[in-house]
C-alpha cells in the first residue's frame, strides 16, 4: 500500500524517518486493485491484508478496500490506529472485514518513548471506533523490547482481555532500518511465556493452528486467549502461505527474502494477466525451505519492514 508512517518506532526506523518511495514508483489505485484481482481469480488467494508503512494514510484506501470485497476475498488491515477513529466506520462499510492493531504498549510515557510520538489516547479512540464499527475480531500485535516493556507482558494481557481483544505478542524481527537488530538483545518467546505464566494458566487453544504464524494459548481456562509469534526462536517456514505485495510492486515470496519479482514493470509493459500470473508463479517457486536467521550467512534484507509490508 505505502512505506510511509507517521510513526517513528525505534525498532522500525530512526527518528528522522526513511527516503520514502517517489509517488511515481508506487503501485496506483488501479493496479493495486488489478494484482489482487489476478491473485483472486486465477492463484487462488482468499485473503488479502492491506499493510504499509502505515495503510491509513494511502490515498484511496477506502476505494481500494471496497473493489477489492467485491472481489469476494477477505480483506483485513494492519494498522497503528492513528486515524482509525476518523475512518472505521467508512472502511467497514466498503467491506474491511477486520483490522490487526500494532500496539506495545497501553503506558503513555512507554508508547512515547518507543515510537516517538505522543499518541496513545488516539490508537485507543481507534481501537474503540474499530469496534463500534464490527471490525473484528481485533488482534493487537505486541513487540517486547529488552529496557522498554519488557515488564509489560501480564499488563498488556489484562488488558487486552478485559477488553476484549486478541493480543499476539511477537518476537523482535531482524527488519529495522538501522539494522540493530541482536539475537542476543531480543525477547525470545520463551521469556514471554515465564512471565506470563508467572502470573496467568496458559493452556493449548483447541483449534489447530494450521498456516496462522501465532501459537495459541486459553488463558485461564478460556474463553480469553493470547498468542505467541516466535519467527526467530520457533520458526514456521514450513506451514508458511504468504505472499508479499511491496508498494511499488514487487513480490516478495518471504518476509526475510532478499530477491523480488517486478510485477511493477509487467504492469506498466502492458502484459496480460495470464503473463502476470505466470510471473508470480515462477517467483513462489523460489521460495526457500526456511528464513535461515539462525544460518551464520544469514543477511538482513536491505528493505525495512515498512517497505516490505509486514
Amino acid at each position: 500500500m505505502t512505506d510511509r508512517c507517521n510513526l517513528r518506532c525505534s525498532y522500525c526506523m530512526p527518528a528522522e524517518g526513511l527516503d520514502w518511495l517517489p509517488d511515481e514508483s508506487v503501485l496506483t489505485e488501479d493496479e493495486i486493485v488489478r494484482l489482487v484481482r489476478i491473485g483472486v481469480q486465477q492463484l487462488g488467494i482468499r485473503e488479502v491484508r492491506f499493510t504499509g508503512g502505515e495503510p491509513l494514510v494511502r490515498r484511496g484506501l477506502v476505494d481500494i478496500v471496497r473493489r477489492s470485497h467485491e472481489l469476494g476475498v477477505e480483506t483485513s488491515l494492519t494498522t497503528n490506529a492513528l486515524g482509525l477513529a476518523r475512518m472505521a466506520e467508512a472502511l467497514a462499510a466498503a467491506g474491511l472485514d477486520r483490522v490487526n492493531v500494532s500496539l506495545d504498549s497501553v503506558r503513555p510515557e512507554t508508547f512515547h518513548a518507543i515510537t516517538r510520538r505522543d499518541r496513545l489516547k488516539d490508537v485507543l479512540a481507534g481501537l474503540e471506533a474499530a469496534r463500534a464499527a464490527g471490525l473484528g475480531p481485533i488482534k493487537i500485535n505486541a513487540v517486547l523490547m529488552r529496557g522498554h516493556n519488557d515488564d509489560q507482558a501480564p499488563e498488556l494481557l489484562r488488558w487486552a482481555l478485559a477488553e476484549g481483544y486478541h493480543l499476539r505478542f511477537i518476537e523482535q524481527m531482524p527488519l529495522d532500518a538501522q539494522h540493530g537488530w541482536s539475537r542476543d538483545a531480543m525477547i525470545t518467546a520463551d521469556e514471554i511465556f515465564g512471565w506470563l505464566e508467572a502470573e496467568f494458566v496458559l493452556s493449548p487453544a483447541v483449534e489447530p493452528r494450521g498456516s496462522a504464524p501465532a501459537e495459541l494459548f486459553q488463558v485461564d481456562g478460556g474463553p480469553g486467549t493470547v498468542g505467541v509469534i516466535a519467527s526467530v526462536t520457533r520458526p514456521f517456514c514450513g506451514d508458511c502461505d504468504r505472499v508479499r505485495l511491496t508498494a511499488d510492486g514487487q513480490i516478495r515470496n518471504c518476509l526475510f527474502a532478499r530477491e523480488e519479482s517486478d510485477l511493477r514493470a509487467a504492469l506498466r509493459a502492458g502484459a496480460t494477466d495470464d503473463e502476470i500470473a505466470d510471473r508470480w508463479v515462477i517467483a513462489m517457486r523460489g521460495k526457500r525451505a526456511g528464513h535461515g536467521i539462525d544460518d551464520p550467512t544469514f543477511l538482513q534484507p536491505d528493505r525495512p519492514m515498512s517497505a516490505i509490508g509486514g
